[in-house]
């Protein structure tokens, strides 16, 4: 009899420790369901879109070939179930990435890689005692640099954008941080 009571008992504990688990990472979740999404869509090219979720609000960044490539993988983040809203950081490539004559005033050995950019901007976003980036993500394209994440305070996200506008061969920078107490 005591089995019985204690099987009885189990079946909720453990499904309620299921419900409880699954509602702890929504947006892991959200995320998941937004890249497979995207992933079997004919239009959009995935490997070039970077998904985040912050308490369901989705980013989407990611330089693209074409704007009917950023509409419809806005419009797939916007129509997945839990997503409160989505953010837009993506760009549609112009000139020197879609084949165009390079900037003028740049020679193609002026052009400075993305990748060294980002890692530039992080580690001064680190260093800065103010800003502490650990919840910082940076993501450079062609010299533009995203910033996205969570800062405790107003004056952190302004030192966060200053500091990255200071570093050497960012053309701009496009902030989606926001203010979280945590």
């Amino acid at each position: 009899m005591k089995t019985m009571t204690l099987r009885r008992f189990m079946w909720p504990v453990l499904a309620l420790a299921v419900l409880t688990f699954s509602c702890a990472q929504p947006d892991a979740v959200l995320t998941a369901k937004i890249k497979a999404s995207m992933a079997v869509d004919s239009t959009v090219k995935s490997s070039q879109i970077e998904v985040s979720t912050q308490n369901k609000v989705v980013t989407l960044t990611g330089n693209l070939d074409t704007q009917a490539e950023k509409d419809r993988a806005l419009e797939i983040a916007r129509s997945t179930s839990g997503v409160d809203n989505v953010v837009d950081m993506l760009a549609v490539k112009t000139g020197a990435a879609s084949g165009d004559a390079p900037e003028p005033g740049r020679t193609v050995g002026e052009h400075i890689d993305d990748a060294v950019i980002t890692a530039a901007v992080k580690s001064r976003l680190l260093e800065d005692p103010q800003v502490k980036g650990l919840k910082i993500d940076v993501d450079t394209r062609e010299g533009v640099v995203f910033l996205t994440g969570s800062v405790g305070s107003q004056e952190q996200m302004d030192r966060a954008v200053e500091v990255a506008r200071a570093t050497e061969h960012v053309r701009d920078v496009k902030p989606n941080l926001v203010i979280s107490r945590g």
